[in-house]
This record gives C-alpha cells, structure tokens and sequence, in this order.
C-alpha cells in the first residue's frame, strides 16, 4: 500500500482552496477565471501571457500550485526542525504563517513584479487579501501538522 504524503495532501488542499476562492472572488468583482488565471501567469511570464488563451489559464494554474508547493514546503521544512510550531497552539501558528506569507507575497513579490504599493492604501482590500493567506493556507497547514494529530 502506498504511503500516505502529509506534504503533497497538504500542497494540494491549500493550493486547491487558495486557487478557489482566487476564482469565486474574482468572478464577484466583475472579472473571469481566464483572466485571473492570465494575471497569475503574468508575474513570471510577462504580460504577453494576458494573450495566450487556454495556454494563459494553464500557465497560471501551474504558476500559483507552484507558488503554493514553495508555501508549503517551508511550512514543513521550518515544522520539522523548529518542533514549537506544532506544540503550539495551531490556530495562533497558522495565523502567523498567513500573516508572513501575506506579508512577503504583498509586500515584497507584487510591488517587485507590478509596482504594488504597500501597505494597500484600501484597507479593505488589504484585509481581503489577508484572509486566504490566513484560512486557507495557514490554519490548514498549523492544523495538519499540530502534535496532537500524531
């Protein structure tokens, strides 16, 4: 029987719930899945992606599962060696987490990569973005990886 991977289980929920709500989200605001999923393939491939039809769509769902497997695979990699992230209370490391990733996807990635100013100068959008770096991607990986679950 093959063995069960906490790593991929966790890589594949926390990419599949980010990347759902990135699409319900965007579909409430007026836009597309398509043109979402072309904006995400635009941080490494340029805005030439915006122009790449169904290529656009699986270059940006390949773009953010790749960006989720570097979230994830630190989450782990630091869980590992620094054994208080899963002793600790899992609602306040996973909150932590996603308030790190937030931090360095919204104040150091996008302003490098489109010129985003940060802190956002709409709060609420600012507390909008927030949210899935905490729910959707912190609290699941501080939870799968709590002491208690072993």
């Amino acid at each position: 029987m093959a063995r069960r991977s906490p790593v991929l289980f966790a890589w594949l929920l926390c990419g599949t719930l980010d990347i759902c709500y990135a699409a319900v989200s965007s579909v409430l605001r007026g836009g597309t899945v398509s043109s979402m999923l072309h904006g995400v393939a635009s941080g490494p491939f340029g805005d030439g992606a915006q122009q790449w039809g169904i290529g656009g769509d699986l270059a940006g769902l390949a773009t953010h599962y790749a960006i989720m497997a570097a979230m994830v695979a630190a989450w782990f990699f630091v869980a590992r060696r620094w054994i208080t992230l899963t002793i600790w209370p899992w609602w306040l490391t996973g909150t932590l987490y996603g308030l790190l990733l937030y931090v360095v996807m919204n104040g150091i990635v996008l302003p490098l990569r489109f010129g985003l100013p940060f802190p956002p100068a709409d709060l609420v959008k600012g507390a909008i973005a927030l949210f899935p770096h905490i729910f959707f991607i912190g609290l699941p990986l501080a939870w799968l990886t709590r002491k208690d679950a072993h």
